[in-house]
């Protein structure tokens, strides 16, 4: 097991050392103690689907541009029908109060404070009415339940608290464990409980001679296309869908009429070896076409990346790890800053790039050219 040395707590004030959003990765180790912080930025395994989505970035450039006219510029969209001033969305982390004691309430004061969305998580340490109210626009990202009728309790929580749209997560029914957090001795500490579910049952589930673990175990409450179905016709809310990477599963989502898709391979946390998010995500704009609403969601952690995302199909992004990282350094001060830089961060780049709105972010403006057959 590895000792962690003493952190810091959140400061009340951005630290000196912050000069871009990145940089609040390279200050967590001085606020969240080791085995945490392992268990935050590893993934699942050996971690080759994590660091690939940061490594997909890398191969692309932006294409800067000369004599554009962007004096008007502005980063401000619509999404599936709901005007946003920027792109950028807090994804749902779970177990907040890992890094900070208010958890998920100071990264909702910070969503409200610069007009972002805040998708809160199923296994958040605060409870969803409690986020509901600290933030402005508020979605809940849902968990199946091994019961239906705990997954409907859990939606009709959600609609009573003002969200405006469930987000149902379906990549990561099996989690393995990561060998980072595994090597620093991470456990989850007795503070952090998801607030929104019941006491987890005791009873271990009974496998029968020769049955699998896997296939029989952890994957006989899966949920599937009929209990999908079911979701959708118990919620007025818009239902997004995340985890998905294949062009075939996302027109088939688009086909049974979910309000839009999130990109994504669970950072890294569902099935090591999968496919980084910004490499698959081409291939599933091709699939829904030009106007179907889609969200990235793996490895953001600047301007210059949400300028990526969206040249190569996304409407907007979202930030998860970053998220963790500043919320530990500065709490709600630092995820409003975080945010703040990445706004500005983008501006940069359409600005360089001349792009004067996102509409302009195409794939024309990234480097390698796009090949024309």
């Amino acid at each position: 097991m590895t000792t962690s040395p003493p952190v810091q707590q959140a400061r009340n004030s951005i630290p000196p050392e912050i000069a871009c959003a990145q940089d609040y990765e390279l200050l967590a180790s001085r606020f969240i103690a080791l085995p945490a912080l392992e268990y935050i930025a590893g993934g699942s395994g050996t971690g080759a689907t994590t660091a690939a989505n940061r490594a997909a970035f890398a191969r692309w450039a932006i294409m800067p541009r000369i004599l554009r006219d962007v004096a008007q510029g502005h980063t401000r969209l619509a999404l599936a029908g709901s005007p946003l001033p920027h792109p950028v969305l807090l994804a749902p982390v779970a177990f907040q109060k890992l890094v900070h004691p208010g958890g998920e309430t100071e990264s909702a004061r910070a969503a409200r404070a610069l007009d972002a969305i805040m998708v809160s998580s199923t296994l958040a340490t605060i409870s969803l009415e409690d986020i509901a109210q600290a933030a402005g626009q508020h979605w809940f990202q849902l968990y199946f339940q091994a019961e239906r009728a705990a997954t409907l309790a859990l939606v009709r929580r959600a609609e009573a608290a003002g969200c405006g749209a469930i987000v149902v997560t379906l990549d990561a029914m099996i989690q393995t464990a990561g060998s980072r957090a595994l090597q620093a001795g991470f456990r989850m500490p007795p503070d952090c409980v998801a607030a929104n579910l019941a006491a987890a049952a005791s009873d271990q589930l009974r496998l029968e001679e020769g049955e699998s673990r896997i296939f029989q175990g952890a994957m006989r409450g899966a949920p599937g296309w009929a209990d999908l179905a079911w979701l959708q016709q118990n919620t007025a809310l818009p239902l997004w869908v995340k985890g998905v990477l294949h062009p075939d599963d996302a027109r088939q989502l688009q086909a049974i009429g979910v309000a839009g898709i999130v990109v994504s391979n669970h950072g890294g946390r569902g099935l090591d070896g999968a496919p980084a998010s910004l490499d698959a995500l081409p291939a599933v704009r091709a699939a829904v076409g030009p106007a179907f609403p889609l969200l990235f969601d793996g490895g953001i952690r600047s301007g210059a990346d949400i300028f990526k995302a969206i040249a190569l199909g996304a409407d907007a992004v979202m930030v998860g790890r970053l998220q963790m990282y500043a919320l530990a350094v500065a709490g709600a001060l630092g995820v409003a800053h975080m945010l703040k830089c990445l706004r500005e961060e983008l501006e940069v780049c359409m600005a360089l790039a001349g792009c004067a709105t996102l509409d302009a972010v195409t794939r024309a403006a990234l480097w390698p050219e796009p090949v024309n057959d």
